[in-house]
């Protein structure tokens, strides 16, 4: 299937690259986990991050996997760490690797274990570093980091990335905030404060699994989605010159990542993505490729637009929005299905 569609996020692939990479069953970007390690006890984490598991990832393998990514048209890889990244010893080994092998690279870290070494090598490495910032409210930042002291490291590891030099050309930078009850007042404020310095906002609906599943408190309405997404709108066009269709899943947006991506966690074990933890093979087992090929999931995934159940395949924006898979599978057992926590499904049809 062709899809047609204008690159409206930094962190988008062109229809050409997504088509071609359709068309020759590979890769754009692969998703990769160090470690469940993390200093943070997020109450909205999808991995219920914190103590490494046993038997994770080597560096070897870790390095084998991004070989293999690399062979299938792999042109970026994502850092998610599973935990915190910048707690990975083997960090500083795997940005080398990658930037050697001319890939681009992205980081998503709470930023806490920043230094100004650091930074300044992640810049000289053309890393995008996304830093997850929740609130500009200490005591809400670090009620949902469920760590005291958690807004201040943040703020002291955003400093240091801006003293580095980002964001400027190959080393950008971009903050990603969950949607909840606690900060919904705040991301106005803070979409116009990121955009103002150059800043890539990822301002996202949170995915019920993991921790998240114990803090309902944490849940906003579609209704309130809805009304949000179009005031972001409504700043981009008038203040900023940026146009965009308001629907989930992350404002701004339109996740593609299940026509040219995949996640191995740090088990070794292949995702399609965070949202749908449901392994479809390991690497330690089969190479990447061979998994690819062989999982009716992913099969049924990358050709999502013909597969998707319900609603979602008569919606104004089918063959380009399929909303969130994981929210899907999580809130239905379905990954096939509407998203429940899309307000178009709801209230649009």
């Amino acid at each position: 299937m062709i899809l047609n569609y204008e690159v409206m996020h930094e962190l988008d692939f062109t229809s050409e690259e997504i088509n071609s990479c359709l068309m020759r069953g590979g890769l754009l970007t692969l998703e990769l986990e160090f470690s469940k390690h993390c200093n943070f006890k997020c109450i909205y984490c999808y991995a219920n991050a914190g103590k490494a598991l046993d038997n994770e990832l080597t560096l070897p393998e870790i390095k084998a996997v991004i070989d293999q990514a690399q062979e299938l048209g792999a042109k970026r890889i994502i850092l998610l760490g599973g935990g915190e990244p910048l707690m990975y010893e083997g960090l500083r080994p795997v940005v080398e690797y990658i930037y050697a092998k001319g890939l681009q690279q992205s980081i998503f870290t709470n930023g806490t274990f920043l230094t100004k070494a650091l930074a300044e090598f992640l810049f000289n490495h053309q890393v995008l570093i996304v830093i997850k910032n929740n609130s500009n409210i200490p005591e809400v930042q670090d009620m949902l980091a469920g760590v005291k002291g958690a807004y201040k490291k943040i703020r002291q590891g955003l400093e240091h990335l801006l003293e580095a030099g980002y964001p400027n050309g190959a080393s950008q930078l971009g903050i990603q905030s969950i949607l909840c009850r606690q900060n919904i007042k705040e991301i106005s404020g803070m979409w116009i404060w990121a955009r103002e310095k150059g800043i890539v906002p990822y301002f996202e609906i949170i995915t019920t699994q993991g921790r998240a599943k114990g803090h309902s408190e944490l849940q906003i309405s579609v209704n309130e989605i809805m009304d949000l997404f179009e005031e972001l709108k409504r700043i981009d066009e008038t203040r900023f010159g940026r146009k965009w269709s308001p629907h989930p899943t992350i404002a701004s947006y339109t996740c593609k990542r299940h026509l040219y991506s995949c996640l191995v966690n740090s088990q070794g074990y292949i995702q399609p993505c965070t949202g749908i933890d449901m392994p479809v093979g390991n690497i330690r087992q089969e190479r990447l490729k061979d998994i690819l090929e062989k999982s009716p999931v992913v099969q049924k995934l990358r050709n999502i637009y013909s597969n998707i159940q319900g609603r979602c395949k008569a919606c104004k924006f089918a063959f380009d929005c399929y909303g969130c898979r994981g929210n899907a599978y999580q809130m239905t057992g379905d990954y096939l299905a509407p998203d429940p926590a899309c307000w178009l499904n709801k209230i649009r049809g």
